[in-house]
């Protein structure tokens, strides 16, 4: 991909302001003062009339990328003589150039001596030469590029820059850090890191206590803030602070976190992660909808349970990515070894039955520990209460945010299980399913009958007969497109979903540093995850 200057662009959005050509510029069209009126010529409103009326075809509606664009359109038009092009880059104070796929701030920046603003956001800037910036600039936006280093910016930083966004970019190596000192941002008032990959929280926050002017910071979305000991850590480091995130620091706040910064001998930096599965709803009740249609030899039981995979920090407790939870088999029988045959082909019926619930194994890449947990096996109800708490201690953050990112992945398997093998089924008597079976099969077989002699009497009797037979049918016809013409409704299945929620331990105060069973979690927020069910079926012995 060829790269595209910060130049370039400026230089086509002034020339789209065609501030030489009509209405703009001194050409003949323009009225003077001492010459003689002319058909040809318009005065100075009516020329700018053509540059604001919506309606005019010398209209222009993009102006967002400077303010003082229109402005310099209208001093073309009011003030032609004064536009050279010295005049021209000193005019502009403000640049907005959002999502224009640039990627190289080049040197032809510094003709633009006044420039105090510059918002370069959602570009493909991977380097800031200092030395391309002009020494005027106050506030400086470069969220969602491809940073990955700080270091050429801080070679000749701009003295009086008040304000640095730098969130969303690929920043949160030590050499970053460093560069983020009251050495080279004296002056700096703001500063945004949203979103960045920041893990060492005590080490930046003691390079940002260095920053003398600094009163608003923006941290969230880095690795570290998903540890307990945050903001508090921060709101103690940093007391010059006057806002950290969305929240104001007020002495109420400063009070509640202060003798944190002076701990030493506690691990800031391990996240705590509670996950709670809820009530189940949207599962239909196939036993009953089962007992309608056949007749099953043996008793069933259906039994549902949950897994899902979340990050830990001990390799012993990482699981096999492809592995299933095993089915609960607890009650036992003793089969004769008579029935072998018969037992062979239980078991080859009681493979799962994936059908049209199959879901795909979607495994997660790039983590190197994942521990497997199953929820407790439930019968089926309408609302089934799984209440299954867990919690994992990750000291890897980094890791972390990557793994909440992708989003966390439940599977719902549901369990068939035969409470006594076919093996069993009585010989000699038929049961009541076979006498029903038969009974119908003999029914059946009189109607046919009945229906052969009506036919064979009304080739016997002639016409009449059969033209009565003829309307009788048709009448029973239209009775039947009657009742078939009309629509039906199917009822509308319930989805299938369950309470899920994630938590993080979050330190209230200083002293639930040394309460480690104490489980202060943000508010939980119940979210509804439409679910894919597994179908598993299984033989009790």
């Amino acid at each position: 991909m060829s790269s595209k200057s910060l130049s370039a662009v400026l230089e086509k959005r002034i020339q789209r302001l065609c501030l030489s050509d009509f209405p703009c510029g001194s050409g003949s069209w323009r009225e003077t003062k001492d010459g003689p009126e002319r058909a040809e010529t318009e005065s100075r409103d009516a020329l700018l009339d053509l540059l604001d009326c919506p309606r005019s075809p010398w209209w222009l509606d993009d102006y967002s990328w400077s303010p003082q664009a229109k402005e310099l359109r209208r001093l073309a038009v009011i003030h032609p003589e004064r536009l050279t092009a010295k005049f021209i880059y000193s005019f502009f104070t403000s640049f907005c150039i959002v999502n224009k796929n640039v990627s190289v701030i080049d040197g032809g920046l510094l003709k633009f001596r006044k420039l105090e603003k510059l918002d370069l956001s959602c570009n493909v800037i991977s380097e800031i030469p200092a030395e391309s910036l002009p020494s005027t600039l106050k506030i400086l936006e470069l969220r969602a590029n491809c940073l990955s280093s700080l270091c050429s910016l801080t070679e000749r930083p701009p003295p009086q820059l008040q304000y640095l966004g730098l969130s969303s970019n690929r920043l949160g190596s030590h050499k970053d850090i460093s560069c983020l000192t009251g050495r080279y941002w004296p002056q700096l008032v703001t500063l945004e890191l949203n979103d960045c990959e920041f893990e060492d929280q005590q080490a930046l926050l003691n390079a940002l206590s260095s920053l003398p002017s600094l009163k608003m910071l923006m941290l969230k979305g880095n690795p570290f803030t998903l540890a307990p000991s945050y903001p508090g850590l921060a709101v103690d480091c940093l007391p010059q602070l006057a806002c950290l995130d969305t929240l104001w620091l007020f002495p109420k706040e400063r009070s509640r976190f202060r003798g944190l910064a002076s701990v030493r001998d506690v691990t800031m930096d391990v996240a705590s992660v509670t996950v709670s599965l809820g009530r189940l709803r949207g599962i239909p009740d196939v036993l009953t909808s089962e007992m309608k249609t056949t007749s099953p030899v043996a008793p069933v039981s259906y039994k549902y349970f949950i897994t899902y995979q979340f990050l830990c920090s001990s390799a012993s407790d990482k699981t096999k990515l492809n592995s299933e939870s095993q089915p609960d088999t607890t009650s036992t029988a003793h089969v004769p070894e008579a029935d072998a045959d018969q037992q062979q082909t239980n078991q080859e019926q009681s493979k799962p039955d994936t059908g049209a619930f199959t879901l795909h194994d979607e495994t997660y890449t790039g983590f190197q520990h994942l521990s497997q947990h199953s929820t407790a096996r439930m019968m089926w109800s309408k609302e089934m209460d799984f209440n299954d708490k867990q919690t994992y201690t990750v000291s890897s953050l980094g890791q972390l945010k990557k793994f909440l990112n992708e989003g966390l992945d439940l599977r719902l398997e549901e369990e068939k299980v035969l409470s006594c093998p076919a093996a069993f089924k009585k010989e000699g008597k038929p049961s009541r399913p076979e006498k029903e079976k038969k009974t119908k099969e003999e029914d059946l077989g009189m109607e046919i009958m009945e229906k052969k002699k009506e036919d064979e009497e009304s080739k016997q009797t002639g016409g009449s007969g059969a033209k009565k037979s003829t309307a009788t049918s048709k009448g029973k016809g239209n009775e039947d497109a009657d009742v078939q013409s009309e629509p039906s409704t199917p009822a509308r299945q319930e989805p299938v979903t369950v309470e899920l929620c994630v938590e993080l331990k979050r330190w209230q105060t200083a002293s639930d540093m040394l309460q480690p069973s104490l489980q202060l979690t943000a508010t939980p927020k119940f979210k509804k995850k439409v679910l894919k069910l597994v179908k598993r079926q299984t033989e009790t012995k």
